[in-house]
C-alpha cells in the first residue's frame, strides 16, 4: 500500500513510535517560529532549557502581533526576543517584516521538512507541501533544543478538488466549504490533504489560504502535495533550490474521502460568531455593513491585493464604510506600491495599516458598537475584534473589496466579470529586515525589560487533588475567553501575574477574585473546550490562578497538550449527563491520584452533593509522566539528571 503526502513526511522525520492511526509519535523539527505575542514566553522557557545554541535547520523569531506601542512594553519584549534571537541562534523579523505565515511561506517554508510554530495557524506553510504544525510555545522550546514533537499520529481526509473556480469565487470558499462540513471540531486528530485535478488551477498563495484556516476545524494541520505550481512560485522567490516534488502514491490510502466540485462551488461567508456558521453569500439579503478590513496570515498575499485593486479601481467605496487593508508583508506591500496597486487602494478610500496581525487580534480598528464587520480572516469569535457587541462576518478578498463599494453584503459574482491576475515571474526580494544570529552568542547579553516576569512552575503533583468548582463554561470557549487577547493586554505578555486579573472574565468578570479567595480549583467545560490560538497562556495563567485540573465534555488538540505541558489535568466525562449534576463553588476531591492514574479512569467526590463521576484522563504513559512530574520542564529536568 502507498502513502500520502503527509505519511511520507512523518516517515521521513519520524522519532519515535510507529505509524498507526491514533498512536502517540514523536518526529523531529527542522524549523521553528514564534511570534512576538507568543514568543517573549517560549524564548523565557527555552532559557530554562539551559541549552546553548537552538539545534533546528531554522528557527525564527517574528514581530507581527504587538505592533501598537503605546507604552514601552511591546518594545521592551522586541528588544528581549532580538537579543535572544542573536544570542541563540535565531534569525529576528523586525516589526514591519511581516505576518510570520506570510514571510515564512515567501522566504523559507521547504517542501517536505516539519515546521513547528507557536501559533496555531503555522499550518499555512503547508501550501508548499510542508507538514507545519501549530504549539504551544513549551512544545516550540523543547523542539529549538533538539527535541522531538509528539503528536497522535493522524487521520488523513483526502479532500479531492474537482473542476476549476468561476470567476467570483476563491480559494477562501474552499476552506468555508470543508468548515461548513467539518465544523469547527470535526478535524481533531485529522490532517487534511488535498488532492485531485483542481489543486494545479491554485497558485501557492491560495492553497496557503486553505491550509491557515484548516487550524479554524481543530485538526493537526493541512497540506498539498508539491508539485510544479510549487516550483513555480518558489523559482519566483528565488528558492528554486528549495524544491522537492512530494505527491501521494496511486495507490495510497485515506480513511476519510470528500469531494469538493469547484466548478460548483459559490461565495460563502462565515456568520458570527464562529468560523463553521458558513452559509451562501447570497442567502444574506442586504445587509448594511459599516467596516471592511482586508489581511490577516489568511488573505494578504500580493495575488490577494493585487484582486482587491483591479475590483476597487477607479471606484469609491461606500460613504459608511470604513475599509482598512493589512498586506501580509514588506514584499507584498513593496510590490504593490512599485507596480501603482498601492494608489489604487488609497484612492478608492482604503485606509493602508501596516504589515502585521493588526484587526484581526483586536490590535486596533475595532468596529462601531453592534457594528457589521466583514474580513478576510480566519476567525469572528464574539468580542475578539475588540468590539463585543460586533458582528463579524468572514469573507474572501473578493466578496470584501465588491461589499466595500456597495455598503452591503454583496456576491462578488453579480459584479465582478474579469479579475485575472498572474503570479508573478519574480517577487521583489529584500531580506534586509531579517537579522541574522551572531556566530558566537556567549558575549551577547540578554536585554530584560521591567514587563518580563518570571512564568509560573507547577511542582510534582500530590497524592490528593481537590477544590472548588469556580467556574463552569459551556461548549466551544476559545483561548479568547480563558486569557483575552487585545490591544490593552498583549503588551502583557510576558506578565503571567499582571494577565491573570483577567482569567475568563468575558464569561465570569469574577473569576480572578474567585480563584484567589479559595486558592484555586477546579474549572468545569462543555466540548471543545481551549479551541482557537495556540497561545499557552491560557494554561499558566489559571496555573498561576491555582487551577489544579480542568474537567470538560472534550477538548481542543493545542489547549489540552498544553495544560499537560503545564501539570493541569485534562479530565473529560465517561458521563456527559454527569456535566449538568455539578454547580459552582461544589467542593470536588480526587483521592489517591498518582495511584488512580495508572489508569485512565479517575474517580472524583463531590462533597458538597456527595455524589461521584467517573471522568477519563486520555493520555498517554509519556503525558502520564509529565502531569506526575508537574509540567514538561520538570519532566525534561528529571529525565536528565538521571542521564
Amino acid at each position: 500500500m502507498g502513502l500520502t503526502v503527509t505519511e511520507k513526511i512523518i516517515k521521513e522525520h519520524l522519532v519515535v513510535g510507529e505509524m498507526k492511526r491514533g498512536k502517540e509519535i514523536g518526529i523531529k523539527i527542522d524549523q521553528t517560529l514564534t511570534q512576538d505575542s507568543t514568543g517573549t514566553m517560549a524564548y523565557l522557557q527555552f532559557e530554562a532549557l539551559g541549552i546553548d545554541r537552538v539545534e533546528t535547520k531554522k528557527s525564527l523569531a517574528y514581530i507581527d502581533h504587538n505592533l501598537l506601542q503605546t507604552g514601552p512594553e511591546n518594545a521592551d519584549d522586541h528588544l528581549y526576543i532580538q537579543s535572544i534571537a542573536k544570542k541563540y541562534g535565531i534569525y529576528y523579523s523586525k516589526a514591519g517584516n511581516g505576518i510570520c505565515h506570510q514571510v515564512h511561506l515567501e522566504r523559507f517554508g521547504v517542501p517536505g521538512e516539519t515546521l513547528l510554530g507557536s501559533d496555531s495557524h503555522t499550518p499555512t506553510c503547508g501550501g508548499v507541501g510542508m507538514l507545519a504544525i501549530g504549539a504551544g510555545g513549551l512544545d516550540v522550546a523543547v523542539a529549538m533544543a533538539g527535541g522531538e514533537y509528539y503528536i497522535t499520529m493522524p487521520y488523513i481526509v483526502k479532500v479531492e478538488l474537482k473542476g476549476k473556480l468561476r470567476t467570483g469565487v476563491s480559494a477562501k470558499d474552499i476552506i468555508l466549504e470543508v468548515l461548513r462540513r467539518y465544523k469547527v471540531k470535526g478535524g481533531l486528530n485529522k490532517v487534511f490533504e488535498y488532492a485531485g485535478e483542481g489543486i494545479k488551477y491554485l497558485t501557492v498563495p491560495e492553497r496557503a489560504t486553505i491550509t491557515n484556516m484548516g487550524a479554524e476545524l481543530g485538526s493537526t494541520t493541512s497540506i498539498f502535495p508539491s508539485d510544479e505550481e510549487t516550483y513555480r512560485f518558489l523559482k519566483a522567490q528565488g528558492r528554486g533550490r528549495d524544491f522537492t516534488p512530494i505527491e501521494a502514491d496511486f495507490d495510497a490510502h485515506y480513511d476519510e474521502v470528500i469531494i469538493i466540485d469547484l466548478d460548483k462551488l459559490e461565495p460563502l461567508i462565515a456568520c458570527p460568531h464562529s468560523p463553521d456558521r458558513v452559509v451562501p453569500v447570497s442567502s444574506l439579503n442586504r445587509i448594511k455593513v459599516n467596516q471592511v478590513a482586508i489581511g490577516s496570515c489568511t488573505n494578504s498575499s500580493y495575488m490577494d491585493l493585487m484582486k482587491v485593486a483591479k475590483i476597487l479601481e477607479g471606484k469609491t467605496i461606500g460613504e459608511e464604510v470604513s475599509l482598512v487593508i493589512s498586506p501580509g508583508s514588506k514584499q507584498v506591500l513593496n510590490m504593490l506600491a512599485q507596480n501603482g496597486a498601492l494608489a489604487k487602494l488609497i484612492s478608492a478610500g482604503a485606509r493602508i495599516l501596516e504589515s502585521g496581525c493588526g484587526p484581526c487580534i483586536g490590535m486596533g480598528q475595532s468596529p462601531n458598537t453592534d457594528g457589521v464587520s466583514l474580513r478576510t480572516f480566519n476567525r469572528n469569535f464574539k468580542g475578539r475584534s475588540g468590539t463585543p457587541s460586533a458582528k463579524v462576518y468572514l469573507v474572501s478578498p473578493e466578496t470584501a473589496a465588491v461589499s466595500a463599494l456597495t455598503g452591503y453584503i454583496t456576491n462578488p459574482e453579480e459584479y465582478v466579470k474579469d479579475i485575472n491576475i498572474t503570479m508573478p515571474e519574480k517577487f521583489l526580494i529584500n531580506d534586509n529586515l531579517i537579522i541574522s544570529p551572531a556566530e558566537k552568542g556567549e558575549d551577547v547579553e540578554i536585554v530584560r525589560g521591567p514587563n518580563i516576569k518570571p512564568f509560573p512552575r507547577n511542582k510534582a503533583m500530590d497524592e490528593t487533588i481537590g477544590g472548588k468548582v469556580l467556574i463552569k463554561v459551556g461548549d466551544d470557549i476559545t483561548t479568547d475567553h480563558i486569557m483575552p487577547s487585545n490591544a490593552k493586554l498583549l503588551p502583557y505578555r510576558s506578565n503571567i501575574p499582571y494577565l491573570s486579573n483577567y482569567c475568563l472574565i468575558p464569561c465570569d468578570k469574577d473569576f480572578p477574585k474567585r480563584a484567589r479567595e479559595f486558592g484555586g480549583g477546579i474549572i468545569l467545560a462543555g466540548h471543545n473546550y481551549g479551541q482557537g490560538s495556540s497561545r499557552e497562556h491560557a494554561a499558566l495563567v489559571p496555573l498561576y490562578l491555582g487551577i489544579k485540573a480542568v474537567i470538560a465534555k472534550s477538548f481542543a488538540r493545542i489547549h489540552r497538550q498544553n495544560l499537560i505541558n503545564n501539570g493541569i489535568l485534562p479530565l473529560i466525562f465517561e458521563k456527559e449527563e454527569d456535566y449538568g449534576r455539578i454547580d459552582v463553588l461544589d467542593e470536588l476531591l480526587i483521592k489517591k491520584v498518582l495511584t488512580q492514574m495508572k489508569g485512565n479512569k479517575i474517580i472524583v467526590k463531590n462533597i458538597s452533593k456527595d455524589e461521584e463521576y467517573v471522568l477519563l484522563l486520555d493520555v498517554t504513559e509519556r503525558q502520564r509522566n509529565i502531569l506526575k512530574s508537574g509540567g514538561l520542564l520538570n519532566y525534561i529536568k528529571a529525565r536528565s539528571s538521571h542521564r
